[in-house]
């Protein structure tokens, strides 16, 4: 894996600090170019292929997840909270400002771990670092975040049931996302919605639609 030091100097070198536009009490390391960050990632580890930089935007279901969860701060509060697929770090972030008793950010992305760790000191909040995959897993959270994570087909059906088996065990799931095409409606509720700004390095559109989700109860 990326040494933590040498993910942290790219991360340094090849973004900007900016507000998050629906949050902006949050700071994050963002880009403004995807294409150009995922080639220079790319090339910074020898022509490896990754995935693309999510962890260097604010997507439009980490912005809405982490404005409720700051507008709502009894949702978390005092809990053990995790969030799952990180990317930059931002529902982490907000659960941890929001009064959060322990928050841990799970990442597979070495690029995303080293900018979760940057970007937590920037807002000066302590987290929990977990570069596992833990999709399968329960380690008793009380809260579970995920924003944007029904973008890809089997990903989608394997972090659902995955979600909604912490859901039947007592947790409470968020999920935050703006429409994509694999989210698992028939099993949701809707709890809020948005209009969120967006970045169009990323998105069609320079402002998306989104909804906070919960699983409905049975």
């Amino acid at each position: 894996m990326l040494p933590l030091r040498d993910a942290t100097n790219f991360v340094i070198q090849h973004t900007e600090w900016s507000p998050v536009p629906l949050v902006p009490e949050i700071r994050l390391r963002m880009s403004e170019d995807a294409i150009d960050l995922w080639e220079k990632a790319e090339a910074f580890c020898d022509g490896i292929r990754l995935p693309p930089p999510f962890w260097a935007f604010a997507w439009a279901g980490g912005q809405a997840l982490a404005r409720y969860i700051l507008d709502n701060f009894g949702l978390v509060r005092n809990r053990k909270v995790l969030d799952f697929a990180a990317g930059s770090g931002l529902i982490a972030i907000a659960a941890a400002k929001a009064g959060a008793a322990r928050v841990e950010a799970n990442e597979i992305d070495p690029f995303a771990l080293a900018a979760i760790d940057h970007n937590a000191a920037e807002n000066a909040v302590a987290l929990t670092i977990r570069g596992e995959d833990l999709v399968g897993t329960d380690e008793g959270w009380d809260v579970v975040l995920a924003g944007d994570v029904s973008y890809e087909r089997d990903m989608a059906a394997r972090v659902t049931d995955w979600l909604q088996k912490l859901h039947t065990r007592g947790a409470l799931v968020l999920i935050g996302d703006p429409g994509r095409s694999y989210l698992a409606r028939e099993k949701l509720e809707c709890v809020a919605r948005y209009r969120v700004p967006v970045s169009r390095a990323i998105e069609d559109s320079s402002e998306k639609e989104t909804s906070v989700w919960r699983f409905r109860s049975v």
